[in-house]
């Protein structure tokens, strides 16, 4: 973990304040990584697969709570300490999905783009940043030759350096139209033409909604634009150019994957699940390069036989857990990541470093002690089922507000909010604990 001390204030804040309401923070992640060694230890292998110009595919799998959208959050960091682009979403209900009628893949493209991060630009909004860092090394290639823009040279020699750089996108599939946009992007810059910049930019993200508008505001012709069909495939192309340009590939993060498993169409559902065997054949039979793609999602989603993953043979057969996985012993070698409950000493390590930051933001001694913090995880662990079943989450959730509540009323005492919370019934599962409803099952 990053020392305490070097904590800036705004981190901080954003941190423990995302915590308190059970959000996962974007920002500050590394300082709360408690356990999941081995299976970030995992992830990062397959991220110097990317690096060295391959691909991958991985499923995280766990409960509601249990620190999958944490650890996506902490892997994006590391990737982009190591040099990768990334791209983060998280699917919804109404809007984003992997393919749809209504333009829903297309949301998902438009959202992976728009949180689009880079080291330089690591809260998203990143591309017109990438696009000009290299904008700024072309023009810093042909100074070297004594070539500047206020020369009578520059512009024919800046329109050569960046059709050729361009060149080799112009094989994937859309990547003629993708090349000749992002060279009319550099062009006008150059010409300082904002209008076509804007308009070069629209394109990239998926906004136009037909060719004719697209061609209308470019001012030239294109095969086509980024659709529900084609949105992986630009994805695709992004990871190639990411590398062209110097960065060490694209990692994508697509989250809260049990929204596919709640579609209630049948052909609807498989069609997604078809968009996700094409990228995992495409990521593992060499037809994506510079490219890992990570899907976050429940066990329901995964091992539903009847809407799940596993509803759908191609993907079953290839996610499965082999006959020698119930021997004892574990790998996290397979495409498939199931997420351990951490384990009592990594969650009181948990609870000791929040306390640490939480008297850090306020300036003040920390609240409790060791044999408090003990007396917590001990009250957290004996309600029934919490051995297997206590996800992280909602302890961080009741401990943050234990820590807000002592340090905003004199008068609380520790043991008296443990034992007048002891003494509340035991709530309702949340239907959403499960992904279903009563409707969901037939008698």
């Amino acid at each position: 973990m990053p020392q305490e001390k070097m904590i800036p204030k705004r981190i901080l804040n954003q941190l423990l304040s995302a915590l308190s309401a059970g959000v996962v923070p974007r920002t500050g992640a590394p300082y709360i990584a408690i356990g999941r060694n081995e299976e970030i230890e995992a992830l990062l292998e397959s991220m110097q697969r990317v690096a060295e110009g391959g691909a991958f595919v991985r499923f995280l799998i766990g409960r509601y709570g249990s620190g999958k959208s944490f650890l996506i959050q902490l892997l994006r960091g590391y990737a982009m300490e190591r040099g990768f682009l990334t791209a983060d979403c998280d699917l919804s209900t109404d809007q984003r999905r992997l393919c749809g009628g209504n333009g829903a893949g297309l949301a998902t493209y438009r959202e992976l783009l728009r949180n689009l991060a880079s080291k330089a630009s690591p809260d998203g909004g990143a591309l017109p940043v990438v696009l000009s860092r290299h904008y700024a090394s072309i023009l810093s290639r042909l100074a070297e030759n004594g070539i500047l823009p206020e020369s009578d040279a520059f512009i024919p020699a800046f329109r050569k350096e960046v059709f050729s750089t361009f060149a080799a996108l112009e094989g994937g599939v859309g990547g003629f139209d993708f090349a000749r946009v992002l060279s009319a992007y550099y062009m006008a810059i150059a010409e300082e033409n904002e209008e076509r910049k804007s308009a070069c930019l629209k394109w990239l993200r998926g906004e136009f909604s037909n060719k004719t508008e697209a061609k209308a505001e470019l001012g030239f012709r294109v095969s086509g634009i980024v659709d529900d069909e084609n949105w992986y495939d630009y994805i695709k192309l992004w990871a190639i150019f990411a590398r062209h340009i110097g960065y060490t590939g694209l990692i994508v993060y697509i989250d809260e994957c049990i929204i596919l498993y709640k579609i209630v169409n049948r052909v609807a559902r498989e069609n997604n699940y078809e968009k996700i065997l094409t990228i995992f054949n495409d990521t593992l039979q060499g037809r994506a390069e510079g490219l890992g793609v990570i899907f976050g999602g429940t066990p329901q989603f995964l091992e539903d036989t009847r809407r799940g993953l596993f509803s759908y043979e191609a993907l079953r057969s290839r996610l499965a857990d082999s006959r020698f996985a119930d021997t004892g012993y574990t790998t996290l070698s397979s495409p498939v990541i199931r997420l351990r409950r951490l384990s009592d000493n990594e969650l009181y390590a948990l609870l000791s470093r929040l306390s640490k930051l939480h008297a850090m933001q306020r300036g003040e001694e920390e609240l409790l002690s060791e044999k408090e913090l003990q007396e917590f995880l001990s009250f957290s662990l004996s309600r029934a089922g919490a051995s297997e079943l206590l996800t992280p989450r909602e302890m961080i959730r009741d401990f943050m507000t234990l820590l807000q509540i002592l340090s905003e009323n004199e008068n609380a005492s520790f043991e008296e909010l443990l034992h007048a919370k002891a003494s509340q019934p035991k709530a309702d599962l949340d239907e959403e604990d499960t992904g279903l409803s009563l409707s969901d099952f037939s008698l």
